[in-house]
């Protein structure tokens, strides 16, 4: 039976839904290459290329697991819908897992200390995707409308961001703040460990924060046909979702995207420390750029689709920022960056990642609306509703993209024989050059094919009111339909 006519989300109900990506903002920022690498490779001893398989570890088998919870979630049955009972169920081993991977035994092996770190990760990225796909998913049905759903997103990019701008801002300026009190700085582990305990707790009470905020909605949501479903159908379900062509446009522009990303996370902290010599205080207050862009970015978004079009405006929008992006350190290689004890480093630095942060969020809302696009494209293709699939897929590439750009930033400082558990300062500076010097083009190449990719992306306002047609009709068709004996 189709469900109610969907009211539109009010303003309760788009926070409420919006918080919930502050769990994912902060597996976003801590489970990165930026904080993970540093931790692993400064402040325990595990080679750089180590940490990087580490990381491609835990995400090969997400690549296997995420699509499948994705299928299970479309096609599951419950007094709670299809979703909810992923969400609700996922907190409390999201929030245990992410305590545990901050708390290791004391005494491992560097090779026990490196599997239990493969362990843990691929735990915690598991728990968490049984709350982030079926949340994600519900976008589409939240907001049929084509310009509606950008700005129902936006509050989601806006929470995601804000929450990684600020764990940041604690982790660097609070828990890693070097003084008196704290004369290891990024080195301690034990200000690691009440990080991470801190960050347990928000992400358990934000899950459960947005999971009943939109608990009201399961009455207006799809409910799949009872139907038994075998290993082969879920197989043939997963791949005919993947191979949408419009799908496959975003998924490979992501992945070069995604990638020039990750090796930018990986190495910002380490230009940070080492190419520009910030304290880890001044590192905090950058976070101040992101939670502005959180705001100017975000919720400008939905205008400037609106009016230039998804395609056109996130073609724009990721060209612009790779620009702003890479300025920093291509003044620095031509000598033309002030001296690193001058206060104009940081506020260049502050500018970039303020300019860059704000072009990015707005592309980043406009293409996970793109993906919503896609969900309904597909369901009129396949003629039934993979919105879990779709955002699956969509989320296990940016997941692998955080894990290649890892592996890829491991490469890099491999190559210039980056030293392990070097100091901050303490880095020479022929190496951290070498770095900046194979970075730049690295990132160049990657994110350029992205944009290239991304003008072969096919569905436009025409065509998602069309297969939204196509829904009704086909749901009518169900609707009428004698229930199966």
């Amino acid at each position: 039976m189709s469900p109610p006519r969907t009211p539109p989300v009010g303003l309760v109900g788009r926070v409420g839904y919006g918080a919930g990506s502050i769990a994912l903002g902060i597996a976003i920022y801590v489970l990165s290459a930026s904080v993970v690498q540093l931790y692993f490779n400064r402040v325990l001893g595990i080679p750089a290329i180590w940490v990087g398989t580490a990381f491609l570890a835990s995400l090969a088998i997400d690549a296997v697991a995420d699509p499948l919870i994705g299928q299970w979630s479309d096609n599951f049955r419950s007094r709670l819908g299809r979703r909810h009972p992923f969400m609700y169920a996922a907190a409390a081993p999201a929030a245990m897992l992410f305590f545990l991977l901050w708390h290791a035994p004391a005494g491992l092996s560097p090779s026990a200390l490196f599997a239990f770190s493969v362990v843990v990760l691929l735990a915690v990225r598991l728990a968490l995707s049984f709350y982030e796909i079926p949340s994600n998913a519900l976008a589409p049905e939240l907001a049929p409308d084509y310009d509606k759903r950008t700005g129902l997103l936006a509050w989601r990019w806006f929470f995601l961001v804000f929450a990684a701008a600020a764990m940041e801002f604690l982790l660097q300026s609070v828990y890693l703040k070097q003084d008196a009190s704290n004369p290891l700085g990024v080195m301690n582990k034990a200000r690691y460990a009440d990080f991470g305990a801190m960050c347990s707790v928000v992400i358990f009470v934000c899950i459960l924060i947005s999971s009943a905020t939109t608990h009201s909605r399961i009455r207006y949501l799809h409910s799949p046909p009872a139907r038994r479903i075998r290993l082969g159908d879920t197989l043939r379900e997963v791949a005919s979702a993947i191979l949408n062509p419009s799908l496959l446009t975003v998924l490979l522009a992501s992945v070069l995207g995604g990638a020039a990303y990750g090796v930018t996370s990986s190495l910002s902290i380490i230009f940070y420390l080492d190419l520009w010599g910030l304290t880890p205080q001044l590192i905090g207050l950058l976070a101040i750029a992101l939670l502005v862009a959180s705001i100017l970015g975000v919720f400008t978004a939905p205008a400037v689709s609106q009016r230039f079009g998804k395609k056109r405006s996130m073609i724009a929008l990721f060209a612009a920022s790779l620009v702003i992006q890479l300025t920093p350190v291509s003044l620095t290689l031509l000598g033309l960056m002030p001296p690193n004890r001058s206060p104009a480093v940081f506020w260049i630095l502050f500018a970039s990642v303020l300019g860059t942060y704000i072009l990015v969020l707005m592309g980043y809302v406009i293409i996970s609306s793109m993906i919503a696009d896609v969900a309904e494209d597909q369901a009129v293709r396949a003629g039934s509703r993979p919105e879990g699939v779709v955002f699956a897929a969509n989320g296990l590439v940016v997941k692998l993209n955080a894990g290649v750009g890892a592996f890829l930033a491991s490469v890099l400082m491999t190559l210039v024989h980056y030293p392990k558990g070097a100091a901050p300062g303490t880095v020479p500076a022929d190496v951290i050059r070498h770095l900046a010097m194979i970075y730049l083009p690295t990132v160049a190449v990657l994110s350029g094919g992205s944009i290239l990719v991304l003008t072969l992306y096919k569905i436009d306002r025409e065509t998602h009111e069309r297969n939204l047609e196509r829904l009704r009709e086909m749901a009518a068709v169900a609707e009428a339909e004698p229930p199966p004996l």
